[in-house]
């Protein structure tokens, strides 16, 4: 199955909100969105991690 679910993570307070999944054969690098952060209160460029 090539599409998995990941997590991704506030940079500033660690905390991880958001999940989603991406195709890792054709998204080889690791994802990066701009999401609301509910403990910080204000929008972060939430990275994935594992």
């Amino acid at each position: 199955m090539p599409r998995e679910i990941v997590t991704l993570q506030c940079p500033e307070c660690k905390n991880r909100n958001y999940s989603t999944s991406k195709n890792r054969k054709t998204t080889t690098e690791r994802l990066e969105f701009r999401k609301y952060c509910p403990k910080c209160r204000k929008h972060t460029a939430h990275k994935e991690v594992k």
